[in-house]
This record gives C-alpha cells, structure tokens and sequence, in this order.
C-alpha cells in the first residue's frame, strides 16, 4: 500500500538541523506520529515527503522554512516590559516564556535579550527559518475504516 491523502500514516522520524544537531526523534520516545495524510495534522513539507512511500520504507528529506515553519519574522521579535512578569521571574536568553495576550489568547516566546526594565521576546516558532532534516519510517498505512497494516518490528531470524 502507497501513501496518498486521506490515508492514516505512523512514521518515526529523526530531525536535524544543517549543523547537525537533533531537535525531535520519535524513537527517543518510543512512539511513532500518527496523522492523516492531507488534513494539515503535520507540516506540509513533511506531508509531501511521505506522499507515495511504502511500508516499510525509509528515506533522509530536507524541508525549507517555507515548506515547514516558515521565515523568520523579524516582526515577531518585540520588548515586553520585565514587570508584566511575577516578582520573583529571572529571565534568562534561550527561556521559553507562555502567557496570556488580549482576548485571554496563549503565547509562547524566546527571550532574546535581557535589558534593564524589559526583556526581548521572539514570537517566532523556534524552527523559523531553518532547513529541516528529517530521516523518516513508514510504520503504518491504513484506511481510516480499515485494520491497520504495520511493519513488524521483532526479528524474526531469532528463535529462542
């Protein structure tokens, strides 16, 4: 079976950065991403990478920022005022923030740059920008109604 959109795909994966170092593994958790070919559940760059792979099959992808996460925004790049923070809050470059804008909606930031009275946050998704690296298996393709068909991960050269 291929994949195509509307399929239901589990696929583990290894991502990289250009300098080689690694930002995500499903292995590391022992859990494969399961996702809806077509439906927008993962990044585009990603869902076109699986388009027509098999079971079983594994291949190394490279996805453009705008294909993933997009360009950075230097925009997105903005001072808050340190006492819109609790008193006991220390900031500190590379933090993720979250808190709560207008209309009580969540966000999340990267201090940036620390300065006396205010912080530099980028609102920014932390892969902006980037080329992604992804090293990809297909453990799974079904049809939503269907039984799952998956790849057997026991070795079955062995019989003790």
């Amino acid at each position: 079976m291929e994949i195509t959109n509307g399929k239901v795909v589990s696929f583990h994966y290894v991502g990289t950065l250009e300098d080689g170092s690694q930002f995500d593994s499903s292995y590391e958790r022992d859990q494969p991403i399961t996702a809806v070919i077509g439906s927008g559940q993962i990044i585009a760059g990603f869902e076109a990478a699986l388009m027509g792979m098999a079971l079983g099959e594994k291949k190394s992808v490279v996805i453009e920022p705008k294909d993933a996460y997009g360009e950075h925004n230097p925009s997105a790049v903005q001072p808050a005022a340190l006492s819109a923070f609790p008193d006991d809050f220390v900031p500190t470059i590379g933090h993720i923030v979250q808190g709560r804008g207008e209309n009580d909606q969540i966000f999340t930031a990267t201090i940036v740059g620390i300065e006396e009275d205010n912080v530099t946050l980028d609102f920014n998704h932390p892969l902006a920008g980037k080329n992604l690296n992804f090293d990809v298996e297909v453990v799974s393709i079904n049809d939503e109604e269907e039984t799952v068909e998956t790849v057997d991960e026991t070795d079955s050269d062995t019989n003790e």
